[in-house]
């Protein structure tokens, strides 16, 4: 038997419900004859049904991102709430996506819904976007009788999480956009520029000042090995992301580096107890058990130091210990954390509490984020000026010596 979604077509059908009303929508079959039961499954009388063409541009190189993820949930959670059926919500997600690879992947989800698969187990059969917690809510939820509020939940998660994530690339790419565009400007300056300063200076038979020869000196070694320089930094960059991809202790000892930086180390450790916060409060005001749902927080805080830290604390809360003691031997958690986790368990809102902390922490970051912005602005324009500004004075010196010379 074929899985779902495999050697699927997308058919574009026509059709009346049970009220004899017409509508019409799309649906993911091996067949024609497939695509017109699975709509009797649903209580739709198939009136016409082709194949749908394929789209002339978009439909390529156009990936599910996990913005897309998150826009689904609230769209789904959204539908629920005002009494939609689950397939009927879905339906017209799938219809109103405008990414080909969305919609494809929404009517997966339908079908499999329509075929008597739980939602829930229907979202696990596509790992590579919906992830174990994701998965897990669902299933409480579908559980408890209350899916409409955790999808609810889970889009407030999807929405905060994309939103810190947006802010620390903000806060990272800037500067190295910058440092990589002055790496460049003076790669040309040294390799192009500098040498014809050099041929007008050997006519002057003048002694030339230090710097000027430091810097001529350092526009031969890149004229000369400049093929290495970049070989370098290329083998450099593609071994990094490799390691990165396929090394978990090179990502253990990246994840430690980090947090001992200046700057990005405090954004670091900010944004990871934001993470562990809004995920544990919202598995926790699930209904998920507080052990199982820190086995799934530890691999959302993003930072392998703290989620080590997450899965000794999960082994000591299983032993009876309380979390916010065992939050407090990690060492990685501030006291005002620490101190408002206790309040959580000793009134019984512990959910409430997290979801506060995660509040004040991403905020910070934000606030953080601001900071670095506005403080990484002079502090490039000073590093290019020192680095641009040095290569054209150390050309300049021998110039201003020009008039012992002639």
């Amino acid at each position: 038997m074929a899985q779902a979604g495999e050697n699927k077509i997308t058919f574009v059908w026509e059709g009346k419900d049970k009220t004899g009303r017409r509508i019409q929508g799309e649906v993911l079959a091996i067949s024609e004859m497939q695509a017109r039961n699975i709509l009797r499954q649903q209580g739709t009388l198939p009136l016409k049904i082709k194949k749908k063409p394929k789209p002339l541009i978009g439909g390529k190189g156009k990936k599910i991102k996990p913005a897309h993820i998150a826009a689904f949930t609230r769209q789904l959670a959204t539908m629920l709430q005002a009494g939609m059926p689950l397939l009927q919500g879905l339906e017209i997600i799938a219809q109103s996506a405008e990414l080909p690879a969305m919609a494809k992947l929404v009517n997966e989800i339908k079908d499999d819904v329509a075929g008597g698969i739980s939602l829930g187990n229907a979202l696990a059969r596509h790992p590579l976007y919906f992830d174990k917690l994701y998965v897990s809510l669902v299933k409480a939820g579908e559980d408890a009788g209350a899916l409409e509020a955790i999808l609810e939940r889970i889009a407030v998660y999807k929405e905060k999480t994309e939103s810190l994530k947006k802010k620390i690339k903000k806060a990272l790419f800037y500067p190295a956009a910058v440092l990589v565009v002055a790496f460049i400007v003076t790669a040309i300056l040294l390799i192009f520029v500098i040498p014809q300063f050099k041929d007008l200076f050997s006519s002057f038979g003048a002694d030339l000042p230090a710097f000027t020869l430091m810097v001529i000196g350092l526009s031969e070694i890149f004229q000369q090995y400049w093929w290495v320089i970049f070989g370098s930094i290329g083998v450099a960059i593609y071994a990094f992301f490799f390691f990165k991809k396929r090394s978990q202790a090179f990502n253990q000892a990246l994840d430690r580096l980090v947090l001992r930086l200046p700057l990005v180390g405090p954004l670091t450790h900010k944004a990871a107890i934001a993470r562990f916060a809004r995920t544990l409060s919202t598995m926790f005001a699930a209904g998920v058990p507080l052990v199982e749902a820190m086995s799934s927080v530890a691999g959302a805080t993003g930072n392998h130091v703290y989620e080590k830290a997450v899965l000794e604390m999960r082994d000591m809360t299983a032993q009876g210990q309380q979390m916010r003691i065992s939050m407090q031997q990690s060492g990685l958690f501030p006291m005002m954390v620490v101190q408002m986790v206790g309040i959580g368990e000793e009134t019984g809102e512990l959910d409430k509490m997290l979801s506060k902390v995660a509040d004040i922490y991403e905020e910070e970051v934000d606030n953080m984020v601001s900071a670095l912005s506005s403080l990484m602005e002079p502090m490039i324009m000073a590093f290019l000026g020192v680095v641009v500004g040095g290569l054209v004075i150390a050309m300049y010196l021998p110039i201003f010596k020009l008039g012992s010379v002639v």
